[in-house]
Protein backbone atom coordinates (compact mmCIF):
# COMPACT_ATOMS: atom_id res chain seq x y z
CA UNK A 1 0.00 0.00 0.00
CA UNK A 2 2.88 2.38 0.71
CA UNK A 3 4.18 1.82 -2.82
CA UNK A 4 0.87 2.99 -4.29
CA UNK A 5 0.93 6.13 -2.15
CA UNK A 6 4.54 6.80 -3.21
CA UNK A 7 3.59 6.58 -6.90
CA UNK A 8 0.58 8.88 -6.35
CA UNK A 9 2.74 11.37 -4.45
CA UNK A 10 5.18 11.52 -7.35
CA UNK A 11 2.36 12.36 -9.77
CA UNK A 12 0.89 15.18 -7.68
CA UNK A 13 1.65 18.81 -8.53
CA UNK A 14 3.88 20.89 -6.29
CA UNK A 15 1.70 24.02 -6.26
CA UNK A 16 -2.06 24.24 -6.63
CA UNK A 17 -4.27 27.22 -7.33
CA UNK A 18 -6.78 27.78 -4.55
CA UNK A 19 -10.42 27.80 -5.65
CA UNK A 20 -13.68 26.40 -4.34
CA UNK A 21 -17.13 25.43 -5.54
CA UNK A 22 -19.01 28.53 -6.70
CA UNK A 23 -15.93 30.30 -8.08
CA UNK A 24 -15.63 31.37 -11.70
CA UNK A 25 -12.31 30.13 -13.06
CA UNK A 26 -10.27 30.03 -16.27
CA UNK A 27 -8.72 26.61 -16.84
CA UNK A 28 -5.65 26.77 -19.12
CA UNK A 29 -5.68 23.31 -20.72
CA UNK A 30 -2.99 21.97 -23.09
CA UNK A 31 -4.37 20.59 -26.35
CA UNK A 32 -2.20 18.39 -28.59
CA UNK A 33 -3.11 18.48 -32.31
CA UNK A 34 -0.70 16.33 -34.28
CA UNK A 35 2.77 17.65 -33.54
CA UNK A 36 1.66 21.07 -32.32
CA UNK A 37 0.64 21.90 -28.79
CA UNK A 38 -1.46 24.87 -27.73
CA UNK A 39 -3.24 26.12 -24.64
CA UNK A 40 -7.02 26.50 -24.74
CA UNK A 41 -8.91 28.40 -22.04
CA UNK A 42 -12.16 27.03 -20.62
CA UNK A 43 -13.91 29.65 -18.46
CA UNK A 44 -16.87 28.77 -16.30
CA UNK A 45 -18.38 28.13 -12.88
CA UNK A 46 -17.01 25.36 -10.65
CA UNK A 47 -20.12 23.35 -9.73
CA UNK A 48 -18.53 20.29 -8.07
CA UNK A 49 -15.28 18.97 -6.63
CA UNK A 50 -14.41 15.37 -5.83
CA UNK A 51 -11.46 14.67 -3.55
CA UNK A 52 -9.54 11.41 -3.54
CA UNK A 53 -5.78 12.01 -3.16
CA UNK A 54 -4.15 12.26 -6.59
CA UNK A 55 -7.44 11.67 -8.43
CA UNK A 56 -9.01 15.01 -7.38
CA UNK A 57 -11.34 16.37 -10.03
CA UNK A 58 -13.45 19.48 -10.47
CA UNK A 59 -16.40 20.13 -12.79
CA UNK A 60 -16.68 23.43 -14.65
CA UNK A 61 -19.88 24.60 -16.38
CA UNK A 62 -20.30 27.35 -18.94
CA UNK A 63 -22.96 28.46 -21.39
CA UNK A 64 -21.83 28.43 -24.98
CA UNK A 65 -24.31 29.99 -27.44
CA UNK A 66 -27.26 29.06 -25.22
CA UNK A 67 -26.12 25.48 -24.62
CA UNK A 68 -24.75 24.41 -21.22
CA UNK A 69 -21.34 22.72 -21.46
CA UNK A 70 -19.79 20.87 -18.53
CA UNK A 71 -16.28 19.50 -18.38
CA UNK A 72 -14.49 17.49 -15.70
CA UNK A 73 -10.81 18.28 -15.14
CA UNK A 74 -8.36 16.20 -13.08
CA UNK A 75 -6.62 18.64 -10.72
CA UNK A 76 -3.17 17.00 -10.82
CA UNK A 77 -3.14 16.43 -14.58
CA UNK A 78 0.03 17.51 -16.41
CA UNK A 79 -2.22 18.88 -19.18
CA UNK A 80 -3.58 21.63 -16.94
CA UNK A 81 -1.16 24.54 -17.18
CA UNK A 82 -2.91 26.60 -14.51
CA UNK A 83 -6.28 27.50 -13.04
CA UNK A 84 -6.90 31.23 -12.81
CA UNK A 85 -9.47 32.56 -10.36
CA UNK A 86 -11.68 35.15 -12.10
CA UNK A 87 -14.33 35.72 -9.45
CA UNK A 88 -14.89 34.23 -5.98
CA UNK A 89 -18.46 33.08 -5.41
CA UNK A 90 -20.54 32.98 -2.24
CA UNK A 91 -22.38 29.67 -1.97
CA UNK A 92 -23.69 27.47 0.82
CA UNK A 93 -23.66 24.13 -0.99
CA UNK A 94 -20.95 21.61 -1.83
CA UNK A 95 -22.47 20.68 -5.20
CA UNK A 96 -24.25 23.21 -7.42
CA UNK A 97 -26.12 20.81 -9.70
CA UNK A 98 -29.27 22.96 -9.36
CA UNK A 99 -27.61 25.56 -11.64
CA UNK A 100 -28.31 23.22 -14.57
CA UNK A 101 -32.03 24.03 -14.35
CA UNK A 102 -31.58 27.80 -14.05
CA UNK A 103 -31.60 30.18 -17.03
CA UNK A 104 -30.29 33.73 -17.37
CA UNK A 105 -30.02 35.86 -14.23
CA UNK A 106 -31.33 33.04 -12.05
CA UNK A 107 -28.14 31.08 -12.80
CA UNK A 108 -25.91 33.78 -11.27
CA UNK A 109 -23.90 33.25 -8.09
CA UNK A 110 -23.34 36.10 -5.63
CA UNK A 111 -19.78 37.44 -5.53
CA UNK A 112 -17.67 37.00 -2.40
CA UNK A 113 -16.11 40.29 -1.35
CA UNK A 114 -13.50 41.31 1.21
CA UNK A 115 -10.58 39.34 2.65
CA UNK A 116 -12.20 35.97 2.03
CA UNK A 117 -12.23 36.62 -1.72
CA UNK A 118 -8.41 36.63 -1.89
CA UNK A 119 -7.19 33.03 -1.82
CA UNK A 120 -3.52 32.01 -1.57
CA UNK A 121 -1.62 29.48 -3.68
CA UNK A 122 -1.31 26.15 -1.85
CA UNK A 123 2.07 24.40 -1.77
CA UNK A 124 1.99 20.61 -1.55
CA UNK A 125 5.13 18.96 -0.21
CA UNK A 126 5.92 15.27 -0.43
CA UNK A 127 8.41 13.58 1.86
CA UNK A 128 9.88 10.18 1.05
CA UNK A 129 10.31 8.68 4.54
CA UNK A 130 8.76 5.35 5.51
CA UNK A 131 5.90 5.70 3.03
CA UNK A 132 4.84 8.89 1.34
CA UNK A 133 3.43 11.53 3.64
CA UNK A 134 1.61 14.37 1.91
CA UNK A 135 1.36 17.69 3.73
CA UNK A 136 -0.30 20.86 2.58
CA UNK A 137 0.90 24.29 3.62
CA UNK A 138 -0.58 27.67 2.89
CA UNK A 139 1.57 30.69 2.07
Amino acid sequence: MNEIRAIEAAQMKETLDEFKVGDTVKVHFKIVEGKTERIQIFEGLVIAMKNSRSAKTFMVRKNSYGVGVERIFPLHSPRIARVELVRAGKVRRAKLYYIRNKIGKAAKIKELLGKKAVRPVVTVRTEQAEGAVVQAEQK
